[in-house]
Order: C-alpha cells, then sequence, then structure tokens
C-alpha cells in the first residue's frame, strides 16, 4: 500500500466539497471531464371517443424554460487535497478491519462521492458488504453505501455523502443535451446520477414504473418532476394524462391543464372506473392496430397520419351504423399515448383492493403496445401492496428512502434502499438490469409547477371524457365474473329471501354457514352472499375474509 499511485477523479460543475480528514499525502490528479450543456428551446360510444384536441386547440412550442428556477453556483468546489485525504482514510479504516483494498478512481457528485476500491487477491466483496454501518462510524458518515458489481469493471464501489449537498434543480437537467434531443414524446428527466450526469428516461421503452418511498423521501417530488418533465416535453396531441390522487393534496395542482382526459380524480370508486375505461380502450385500440395491420400505436399513428396526408383518410373499420340521424362513418385520427399516474397506490388498494390488482395487471400486460402507461406510486412498499402480481407485470422500480432492508427487497428485489440519504436520493432500476442506478433527483419547487400549470392553461382548455369517471355496463370495462351495474335486481336465487332472514337474524354471515343451513353447493351460497353484499346486506369481505352483517334484525310477528 505504501508508495505513490495516481487516481483519476471526474470533476463536474456542481460537485460539492467531501467529508474533511486529516492525513497529508500526495496530490491528486484530476481529469477534467466537463460535458457542453443543450439549450431547451422556448418555444359516448367509447368506439368514437376523440383524444385528440380539435383543430382549433392545436398546440406550438413548450413552455419556457425560464419559468424553472436556475440552478445554484456551486459554493464548495473540488477539493483535490481533501479527495486525497479521504481515499488514504478510507483505505486505512479497511485495513483495520483486515480487508486490503486500494482507492484506483474518485467520482464525485452533487450528493455523494464513488470511490472504486481494487481488492487484493482472494479477498471477499461479502466482507466489505457487511461492514457498511462500521465503515459509517468510523468515517463520521451518515451512511456507507457498498456497490458490490459495477457493470464493465473489476472494482467495487463505496459511496461516501457529501459534507456540503447540492441541490439539483429541474432547469438544469432538463435543459441537457439528452433530453432536447429525445425523439420521444414520454422523455423524462430523473435528476443527475452520481457523477453529476443528468438521467433521462423514456417511459415507452419502461413501460410501466413502480415508485415506492417513506414519508420525506422526496418520493411526491420525483413524481412531480416526471409530470413537469412530460409537461415540457409532449403536447395534447402526444400525450394524455389520467391522474388519481387519493390523498386530494398532491396532483390537483394540475386540475385544468390540456393534458388531462379527465378531472383529477379523488374518488376511489372513480378510479377503479378510470381503470376500467384504461382497459377497454386498450381492447379497442388494439382491434384497430388488428384491422390496420400494424404492430404497435407508433405505427398506426404513421399509417393513419399518412393516409390523411394523401388525402385518402382511414375510415374506422370498428364504426356501426345505429338508429342516430348521422350515419357518417367516421375517419381515423392519430391517437395519443396515455399516461395513468397514480399518487397513493396502497390507499386505492385497501379501499377497491382486489378489482384494482386486477385492471392494473391486465392493463401492464398487454397496454404497451397500445400505448398506456402506468406510473404507481406508494409510501408503503409492504406486499400486501405491491403484490407478486403488481411486480410481475412492472419491470421498471424507483426506490427513494425506504425504512428497512424488507421494504427494500420488497420494490427492488434487493437491498440497499435503506441506506439513501433521503430528500431525493433514490435508486432507479431500468428494466432487465439487476443493478440499480444511483440518482439524485431534480429538485421542483410549488411556485414551479404554478408556473407551468398556468402557462398550459393559457394555451387551452382540456377535453375531458365523462365515460371515463362514470362507469358503464360495456362488457368490455368488466372484470371476468363481475356484473354490470343495474343487474343485482336481475334473477335473485330462489333461496336468497331466506338466506337474508337467516343472515340477519344470526348476525354472523358466511359462505359456509349459508351452505350448511340450507344445504347447497358452494358455488351457489357464494353467489347469494354475493347479490347480498350488492344489496346492501352484508359488507364487503375484509382482510381476513371476514363480512358484517349490515342489515338490522328481521321484525318478529
Amino acid at each position: 500500500m505504501d508508495g505513490p499511485f495516481s487516481i483519476n477523479v471526474q470533476e463536474h460543475v456542481d460537485d460539492s466539497e467531501i467529508t474533511a480528514a486529516f492525513s497529508t499525502v500526495e496530490k491528486i490528479d484530476v481529469a477534467d471531464d466537463l460535458q457542453p450543456r443543450g439549450k431547451l428551446s422556448a418555444s359516448s360510444d367509447t368506439s368514437q371517443v376523440n383524444l385528440v384536441p380539435s383543430v382549433e386547440d392545436k398546440f406550438e412550442g413548450m413552455p419556457s424554460i425560464d419559468l424553472l428556477d436556475r440552478a445554484d453556483k456551486a459554493k464548495n468546489p473540488i477539493n483535490q487535497e481533501e479527495l486525497e485525504q479521504v481515499s488514504r482514510l478510507v483505505e486505512a479504516k479497511l485495513l483495520d478491519f483486515k480487508v486490503v483494498a486500494q482507492v484506483v478512481a474518485v467520482y464525485p457528485g452533487p450528493v455523494i462521492t464513488r470511490f472504486e476500491l481494487d481488492l487484493a487477491p482472494g479477498m471477499k466483496v461479502s466482507k466489505i458488504s457487511s461492514l457498511s454501518k462500521d465503515l459509517a462510524r468510523a468515517l463520521s458518515a451518515i451512511s456507507v453505501r457498498v456497490v458490490e458489481v459495477i457493470p464493465g469493471k473489476s472494482v467495487i464501489g463505496l459511496e461516501l455523502p457529501n459534507k456540503h449537498r447540492e441541490i439539483v434543480r429541474l432547469s438544469e437537467v432538463i435543459s441537457c443535451k439528452e433530453f432536447e434531443e429525445s425523439s420521444s414524446s414520454l422523455t423524462m428527466v430523473l435528476g443527475k446520477d452520481i457523477a453529476g450526469e443528468p438521467v433521462v428516461v423514456d417511459l415507452a421503452k419502461m413501460p410501466h414504473l413502480l415508485v415506492a418511498g417513506t414519508t420525506g423521501s422526496g418520493k411526491s417530488v420525483g413524481v412531480n418532476t416526471m409530470i413537469v418533465s412530460l409537461l415540457y416535453k409532449s403536447t395534447p396531441e402526444d400525450v394524455r394524462l389520467i391522474m388519481i390522487d387519493p390523498k386530494m393534496l398532491e396532483l390537483s395542482v394540475y386540475e385544468g391543464i390540456p393534458h388531462l382526459l379527465a378531472e383529477v380524480v379523488t374518488d376511489m370508486k372513480d378510479a377503479a372506473n378510470a381503470l376500467r375505461w384504461c382497459v377497454a380502450e386498450m381492447e379497442r385500440r388494439y382491434k384497430l392496430m388488428s384491422a390496420l395491420g400494424v404492430r404497435n400505436l407508433k405505427g398506426y399513428n404513421k399509417k393513419v397520419l399518412g393516409a390523411m396526408k394523401e388525402g385518402e383518410p382511414i375510415i374506422d373499420p370498428l364504426w356501426q351504423p345505429s338508429d342516430g340521424l348521422d350515419q357518417t362513418p367516421p375517419q381515423l385520427e392519430k391517437l395519443p399515448s396515455i399516461v395513468v399516474i397514480v399518487d397513493e397506490f396502497a390507499d386505492m388498494m385497501m379501499i377497491v383492493g382486489k378489482k384494482v390488482e386486477e385492471l392494473i395487471a391486465r392493463i401492464a400486460q398487454k397496454a404497451r403496445a397500445a400505448g398506456i402507461h402506468l406510473i404507481l406510486a406508494t409510501q408503503r412498499p409492504s406486499v400486501d401492496v405491491i403484490t407478486g402480481l403488481i411486480k410481475a407485470n412492472i419491470p421498471t422500480r424507483m426506490a427513494f428512502q425506504v425504512s428497512s432492508g424488507l421494504n427494500s427487497r420488497t420494490i427492488l428485489d434487493q437491498q440497499g434502499a435503506e441506506q439513501l440519504l433521503g430528500m431525493g436520493d433514490m435508486l432507479y432500476l431500468p428494466p432487465g438490469t439487476g443493478v440499480p442506478t444511483r440518482v439524485h433527483g431534480a429538485f421542483i419547487d410549488d411556485h414551479e409547477v404554478h408556473a407551468v400549470v398556468k402557462d398550459w392553461k393559457l394555451r387551452g382548455e382540456p377535453n375531458y371524457i365523462e365515460e371515463i369517471l362514470a362507469g358503464g355496463s360495456d362488457p368490455d370495462m368488466l372484470l371476468p365474473g363481475e356484473q354490470p351495474e343495474g343487474s343485482e335486481d336481475e334473477e335473485l336465487d330462489t333461496l336468497y329471501d331466506e338466506a337474508v332472514n337467516f343472515v340477519t337474524e344470526k348476525r354472523r354471515v358466511s359462505i359456509s354457514s349459508v351452505q350448511r343451513q340450507f344445504r347447497i353447493g358452494y358455488n351457489r351460497s357464494a353467489r347469494i352472499v354475493e347479490q347480498m353484499e350488492i344489496q346492501g346486506i352484508v359488507s364487503t369481505a375484509g382482510n381476513n375474509g371476514a363480512r358484517e352483517v349490515l342489515a338490522p334484525p328481521p321484525i318478529r310477528d
């Protein structure tokens, strides 16, 4: 370990000072790797739903980046000597724990600094991973995260928090070259990576996103960052939004923007109807794409717009003449992508339960080619909220700080999120990879959100679709085994009245008790209890399957 060596450090304009150490060593060489940044130019029949604003509502340009706060200048630039001192201190503390390693590279970032370590032959990575808390104590750090595998390298990573934390502003990330040059209308910015480089993602490639984090971890700010970046990249002709906000606080600020397909949903029964509409719209789009011989929404729009440009618009193949006066077949138009954003998914699961889980599973399984995407956020990443069915169909995960390693495993299938620093510090797991990327989320203040929303409101009014929240009896919008509205009074079981008297008198209800009392099969007994639930005689089944009798006892003669 003795003797001079050179450490390559990638410098960034927003890098900050590292925790000071106390030893004196040789000077470190710093590789200047500043990347130029670009500038963002400021510029009731479900088969007949018009999702694109009318001609007079065509939109030009995007909101000005001047609506966002400018990034603060770095107050604590990189101190090369301190980087070298901390590198030697890390080596010394590891040696105290019988771990022989050498720091070969340092990557300072706005929030944390990664030290890349070359382990001595025969040294196991698992030994260092088990020492993370001891290293944090020895280095006087809040937390230390060990990165066991760095793709493409033979070294491991040790991530230490900076003494002076920089705020990553949305304006500096949204004006980057990667965001400006992206051709996808579903491009979103997340923040900056550990080296201070912007992290830009495409929702179309995810195609769905699961976000989790405790209160104060920056989850809601992260969701707002993604929404605002969509508003800076797409017009209502390209992307339409459905927002579900059980807390009635986080997403209500977006009420009235022209991107919305419906009012911001706060009633969870309306949320279930919105998801049913998405399933029906997904099936309708698949029928249209099948009739046109295309494989995805991009191919559909290309074919439809090409036909309109040639003056030969395509007639809707799903249109059927009705008894109305208008017998003119409609022409196909461009279909926008649809993004469904749920701010607190756990609350919706508690109220609506199994129906929502099945609807989300159907959308997640099939909706990618139809251009429908989900962003689900929750502050309670437990297995009863993020079920196996949901996890299996949503490959892209984003974990902010969580309370335990168990919660980290629930969202990421691996530990690590419990060691994050909060306030926007996250682990982003793209689809098809097993190694998460550490990202420092971009911060956007409330007044910035209001300014962008106000700008879009001045450009046009929303074109709401009433059928989204109204529900209905369309068979395509119902789950298997679910009855349409208005069918609860039809064909009640012949034993229904007797079963109601039995249940209301005993003040207890279960499928097995009705089955034993009337000596009928299980399926018939289950249907009778379900009819009682529809009529309001008994409550819905709780977590343990128990039901409560709501109706009063029968009147005795």
